[in-house]
């Protein structure tokens, strides 16, 4: 047994890309928040356009229902996508989650110094803390970026 197999590898993260993802997410959190819930209206004047032929069938077609179906469906996709950021920001730690809470989940937008105050650290230990929960939010919400392998000459399993 002198080589071993293994199963898999452990990749190489793309720090910058992976930070980028997780902080766009975030920030998505924070718009879903603070955007009302979705009123669409049906027009209520006839549309009359020589562009689009008529069509001849027996399906109905309702602004009504279109605006109806559209407001239904934002809310249950917004609804699902703050329970989801929630869920994996519960799961941090609790210096971790102070900070994403703070930083990233609050209406007002705050410096990365005050929350350094606030929570009573140095910034080292700040950015160490916020850099961890970063990438636990990654796995967490399955959004890591692996850097690309130049070299693939190795083989899971090499032939003999």
């Amino acid at each position: 047994m002198g080589d071993q197999l293994s199963f898999f590898e452990l990749k190489e993260i793309d720090r910058k890309r992976t930070k980028e993802k997780v902080e766009a997410k975030l920030e998505k959190f924070r718009a879903c928040l603070l955007t009302p819930e979705l009123n669409s209206r049906p027009k209520i004047t006839p549309n009359y356009s020589f562009d689009i032929p008529p069509t001849f069938s027996n399906a109905f077609h309702s602004s009504t229902e279109d605006a109806a179906i559209a407001n239904a469906d934002y809310v249950v996709e917004r609804s699902h996508y703050i329970k989801r950021i929630s869920m994996a920001v519960n799961r941090l730690k609790f210096k971790e989650r102070a900070i994403i809470i703070r930083r990233y989940m609050s209406e007002d937008e705050v410096r990365d110094w005050e929350i350094c105050n606030e929570l009573h650290m140095s910034e080292r230990t700040y950015r160490r803390i916020k850099s961890s929960a970063f990438y636990n939010l990654a796995f967490a919400l399955n959004i890591v970026v692996y850097k690309e392998q130049e070299d693939k000459d190795h083989e899971l399993c090499p032939a003999n």
